[in-house]
């Protein structure tokens, strides 16, 4: 099983201040041999369109793969959404990784798409075969509830082919379509345990819908909180504490959010011994020291990557 271990960025208003703070990040993750760099997608708080820093990454790095982690696709045009995954995919080499999701749960995130929360399912289900059509027909036909195109293009076509999606999802629904849908799954904010769970639900949802899920093809984001200056074992915010406590009341904060790197550790090898074997580990503050940080974590984490 080849494991890859990438990193997340994602609200970090203090590096984003410095003069090409972002840039030495960067070139930091690519020198330390990082699988790949992810960006979420919120509109409502101080972090980076993800397309605009994909482009960014692809620009700056020759190896590193990118990604959004996840991408909002209800509330985007299918076909302008393709071409631009399309064009990052080519100017990169064949470096971009789709992920997609129905967004979180917060009332003006939903404003900014202009999608209600409950319409959103149906559009993504009917948004991505439409972009994998995209993809890889010279023209495409489309009558759908949302959609209506004729002799549709894609121009340039992504380099890789398939241009594989990953969807994210913890909810019974969301891991069935990912089965019947997607090439990969990426869980957040999740145990050891329930992911072992839902890749028994993906697995069957996919046989039922006549395909197979990828067994490499299953991720988790890992939460952790970057490395005080003395040391030692951080402690979770409050904030952090909520937001675990409104997702799974009845999981302790320590076993979902890595509070030091030696946790990273362990809990990368509790998700390996289950059957993941993709990973984003994704800070939920900004460190003290970026290099100090990223150079640590990379010598106690990276001899996991095979």
């Amino acid at each position: 099983m080849k494991v890859r271990i990438g990193y997340g960025i994602g609200a970090v208003p203090k590096l984003l201040s410095r003069p090409d703070g972002l840039g030495a990040v960067v070139d930091d993750i690519d020198r330390l041999g990082f699988d790949s760099l992810w960006f979420p997608e919120r509109v409502n708080s101080p972090q980076l369109d993800p397309i605009v820093a994909m482009a960014y990454v692809a620009g700056r790095s020759s190896r590193l793969k990118f990604g959004p982690a996840v991408s909002v696709l209800p509330g985007r045009n299918p076909v302008l959404m393709a071409k631009m995954l399309a064009s990052l995919d080519v100017i990169s080499g064949g470096r971009c990784l789709p992920a997609f999701g129905l967004g979180i749960a917060n009332t003006a995130e939903h404003q900014a798409f202009g999608v209600e929360r409950m319409q959103r399912a149906t559009w993504l289900n009917e948004a991505l075969p439409l972009m994998r059509r995209l993809w890889c027909e010279d023209e495409v036909d489309h009558e759908g509830e949302r959609f209506s195109l004729k002799r549709a293009r894609v121009l340039p076509k992504p380099i890789q082919q398939p241009f594989e999606v990953w969807l994210g999802g913890q909810a019974p629904s969301e891991l069935r379509r990912a089965g019947r849908l997607a090439d990969g799954w990426l869980a957040s904010f999740t145990t050891p345990g329930r992911v072992a769970e839902s890749m028994v639900v993906i697995e069957q949802a996919a046989q039922d819908a006549g395909r197979s899920m990828d067994p490499e093809h299953y991720g988790v984001l890992i939460p952790y909180l970057p490395m005080p200056s003395g040391g030692g074992e951080s402690a979770v915010p409050a904030a952090l504490r909520q937001v675990v406590a409104s997702r799974m009341p009845d999981i302790d904060v320590r076993e979902i959010v890595a509070t030091s790197h030696g946790r990273i550790v362990e809990m990368l090898d509790e998700y390996i011994a289950v059957g993941a074997s993709k990973f984003v580990l994704f800070p939920f503050s900004e460190p003290e020291d970026w290099h100090q940080e990223l150079d640590a974590l990379a010598q106690n984490t990276l001899p996991l990557q095979t």
